[in-house]
């Protein structure tokens, strides 16, 4: 795990314990890029239930195994649309750059998610 002091490896500049911390301890993200912050950092740092506790239960894997050699070194948003505290649905686009056994590498993606009983859930690309 992570310490609440160090920064967070979403890339917000605020300390994990203000950030992505307060979402993996059962805080409900506010908006679709929260939550999509929160899932990098997740994705970062190993930690499958809270990966598989957000996601859609209509879009979720029954299990999910997550590659160590992988080092996820950055996250840059490049678009939201919608997905605010009061909206439904929103669409997030992001790059999330590694480092793996292989080299460098970059994930591309254009999310989907929805805003259930007040929490949002990652419903996968678009």
């Amino acid at each position: 795990m992570i310490d609440d002091g160090a920064r967070c490896p979403c890339g917000t500049g605020l300390v994990y314990g203000e950030c992505c911390g307060r979402w993996h301890r059962g805080e409900a993200a506010p908006t679709a890029e929260a939550l999509m912050r929160s899932r990098y950092c997740a994705f970062a740092l190993g930690l499958v239930d809270y990966l598989l506790a957000s996601w859609h239960p209509q879009a979720r894997p029954q299990q999910l195994e997550l590659d160590a050699s992988i080092q996820w070194r950055r996250l840059d948003i490049l678009r939201t649309e919608a997905g605010g505290p009061f909206d439904c649905e929103g669409v997030v686009e992001f790059e999330a750059r590694y480092r793996s056994l292989e080299g460098r590498g970059a994930q591309h993606e254009v999310s989907r998610f929805t805003r259930e009983g007040g929490r949002w859930f990652y419903l996968g690309e678009a």
